[in-house]
Parts: C-alpha cells; sequence; structure tokens
C-alpha cells in the first residue's frame, strides 16, 4: 500500500459512496434552508392578514391617525411610528460618537494590555437582556434624569429660541429621551464591535505609509481609515438602527407610555414595540385593536427588515467590492512595507 495512489484508495472505498448518504444529507440541508424561507413568509403573511381588518378599515390614513381610541374603536399608528423614528434617531446620535471612539481605542490608542479587557466589556455590553437595561433604566436612570439631568437642561435650555420647545415641561424622567438613551447604550457595543473590525481591515501598509509621512495618528483615522472603513461602518450603523427600532422592553420601563406626540423630549410617548408590549395582553381574540396592533406589528416588522438588508448590503466583505482579479499575464506589483 506504500505505493498506493489516492485514485487506487479512492476506487477501493465503500460503494455507497455518493449514494443514500449524500442524498440523505443533502436533502436535510436543503429543508434547512427552505424551512428559514417558509418562517419568514409565514410570520409576514400572518402578520399582514391580520392586521388586513385594521388596513380595510382606516386606509391609508391608518399610518399618520394620532388617535388611538379603543372605546370607539379608532386607531391610527401615528403616535407610535412618531416615537419609534424619534427614539431610534436619537439613539443612534448618542451612540455613534461614542461608538466611534471606542473602536480608534480599541485599534490606534489603547496599549495592547488594555485592548482586551476593554473589548470583552463591550462584548458583554451586547450579551446583557434588555429586561434588565428596561430594569436599571428604571430605578436608577429614571430618578436621576428627573433628579439632576432634566432640571439643568430645562433650566438651561427650555428658554432658547428654535430649541426651547425641545427642552420643556415637568421633569418626570420618563419619556423619549430617556428612551433614546437606553436604546444608545444597547446599542453602543453592536456598532462599536463592527467599526473595530472593519477598521482592523484597513491594510497596515496604508497606515504605516501615512505615518511615514508624518502625518499623526488623528490624519490617519481620518484620512486613510475611515474613507477605507466607511461603507462598513455605515453597515454597523444600520444594525444599531434595527436594533433601536425593534426594541421592547427597555424602552416600555422609561418611555412613559402615552398616546401623544409632543415637541418635548422629555415628554411621555410610544413606540411600535412598547405599543404592542402593553396592549396585546388585554385585547380580545377578533376585534378590531388585535388587527391594528397586528397592522403595526407588520409595519415594523417590514421597516427593520428593510434596515437590516441594507445593512448586510453594507457589511459585504469589502474584498468582494474593491478587489479585483488581475489581467491573464500582467504583472503583480509587490506592496513596499513602511515600518515606523
Amino acid at each position: 500500500m506504500s505505493g498506493a495512489t489516492a485514485r487506487d484508495i479512492f476506487d477501493q472505498a465503500p460503494a455507497r459512496r455518493g449514494g443514500w448518504g449524500d442524498a440523505i444529507f443533502a436533502a436535510l440541508c436543503h429543508a434547512a434552508g427552505g424551512f428559514v424561507l417558509v418562517l419568514l413568509g409565514g410570520i409576514i403573511l400572518t402578520l399582514f392578514l391580520g392586521g388586513l381588518p385594521a388596513f380595510r378599515a382606516f386606509g391609508v390614513g391608518f399610518l399618520w391617525s394620532t388617535e388611538w381610541d379603543p372605546v370607539q374603536e379608532i386607531f391610527g399608528a401615528g403616535v407610535s411610528i412618531y416615537g419609534t423614528v424619534v427614539t431610534a434617531m436619537l439613539a443612534i446620535t448618542m451612540a455613534v460618537p461614542l461608538a466611534f471612539g471606542i473602536a480608534v481605542t480599541l485599534t490606534h490608542l489603547a496599549p495592547v494590555w488594555m485592548r482586551g479587557p476593554i473589548g470583552t466589556a463591550v462584548e458583554l455590553l451586547a450579551a446583557v437582556p434588555s429586561i434588565i437595561y428596561g430594569m436599571w433604566g428604571f430605578y436608577f436612570v429614571v430618578p436621576f434624569m428627573a433628579n439632576t439631568i432634566q432640571p439643568i437642561l430645562i433650566d438651561g435650555l427650555g428658554g432658547v429660541a428654535i430649541i426651547g420647545s425641545l427642552f420643556q415641561g415637568p421633569p418626570f424622567g420618563t419619556g423619549i429621551f430617556t428612551a433614546a438613551l437606553i436604546l444608545a447604550i444597547m446599542i453602543l457595543p453592536f456598532i462599536a464591535a463592527t467599526a473595530r473590525d472593519a477598521f482592523n481591515q484597513v491594510p497596515t501598509v496604508h497606515q504605516e505609509s501615512a505615518y511615514a509621512l508624518g502625518c499623526t495618528t488623528t490624519e490617519v483615522v481620518r484620512d486613510v481609515v475611515l474613507p477605507y472603513a466607511n461603507t462598513a461602518v455605515a453597515g454597523g450603523v444600520m444594525l444599531g438602527l434595527g436594533r433601536a427600532l425593534g426594541e421592547t422592553m427597555a424602552v416600555t420601563f422609561v418611555i412613559g407610555n402615552a398616546n401623544r406626540i409632543s415637541t418635548s423630549l422629555f415628554a411621555s410617548g410610544n413606540t411600535v414595540a412598547s405599543q404592542m408590549a402593553l396592549e396585546f395582553g388585554e385585547t380580545e381574540t377578533g376585534s378590531l385593536k388585535l388587527a391594528a396592533l397586528l397592522a403595526l406589528g407588520f409595519m415594523l416588522f417590514v421597516i427593520s427588515f428593510i434596515v437590516l438588508a441594507l445593512s448586510r448590503l453594507l457589511l459585504r466583505p469589502r474584498s468582494e467590492q474593491a478587489v479585483r482579479k488581475p489581467r491573464a499575464g500582467a504583472p503583480r506589483e509587490a506592496e513596499p512595507s513602511i515600518t515606523r
């Protein structure tokens, strides 16, 4: 057997090679892949058919109507959609600068011995259940906002022209701003981890060349790292946005759960997810209210699906977008290695 070739060994393999075993394995794999598509389609179909009576009863106006009256069976999604969009946008505005700072620290500023603990802490934040964030927000953040932050902002910015209306009202602690703050903390690790991985993909030779030309770390990050990794970072931001749009329990704890629209960020409000969580359990089967809640769920599902699809598109490996195969016979130039 010492002189046996690979072909000889293959010819001596059991006759069942490529028979029933491979067929069963392939069938199971195809069934698993098909199950995902069937499950996704089933969820969409269930929500759409369940919410169809509400769409028929209120038409397109259901999307921007601000009235929610279970007694008279008049329902509109305007308040919850407004709360969902505002809290998500505020959360992204708060989280992106912090996530960017964390990513730069982990890749360019922190010493090697410190990068491990900071990276682990970021990953642990991502693993904390949302109910924990909600309880922590209700028992710590809400009192802190009511007693410290909101009075300062109301006194300092409440009378300022144009933006003053955003910081008016009684300092209850709960509201749109507090919900956005909790959401920002929740999505921070996702954006930071994505940005860190994107920064690590920047070719070292590009950064070393910039340092060799006398660039500072700030200039390297601004002129070399960000232009190369901006698409992947944008994908991470979209992932965080998708998480913020669909968050339920943490927001329900701190948003105040009031069905009204206010220009003040300190006023109570609602999101699609929090309204469904609060009212779904006390809704009668077959009622128009249940149809309205399912219609809200369908719209949230579609929005989240679009956001996550865009994030996946932006997070495609950069090699698929930028790397091109050299022409046949064309010489390949070796990249110079510059050491600081």
